[in-house]
């Protein structure tokens, strides 16, 4: 199995942030139906304003070549859009457990 975290720093005030990332974790929850090789999705919304990440996905899939898969399936890349002129920086760590 593998997880692939990913998080997001977003542009524009608190509450335009927040709106995005609310719309962007409905998307991503939404995936698990669509897309047969995503085991889980979980996703927070950051509420601590001390730090500066706004959102982290954690999605769990079989093998790493299962994470291309899901990143190019078109459920994906219309939630991913989303962020489209809202996304500031991105990180991402994939590993196997």
């Amino acid at each position: 199995m593998v997880k692939h975290i990913v998080t997001f720093k977003l542009t524009g005030t608190p509450e335009e942030r927040l709106e995005v990332a609310t719309k962007f974790k409905e998307a991503l929850l939404a995936l698990p139906s669509q897309i047969d090789v995503l085991e889980s999705m979980e996703v927070g919304i950051n509420q601590n304003p001390a730090e500066q990440w706004d959102v982290v996905l954690t999605a769990v899939v079989p093998t790493m070549a299962d994470v291309d898969v899901y990143a190019r399936h078109p459920a994906h890349v219309a939630a991913a859009s989303l962020l489209a002129g809202h996304k500031d920086q991105r990180a991402c760590v994939d590993y196997e457990f």
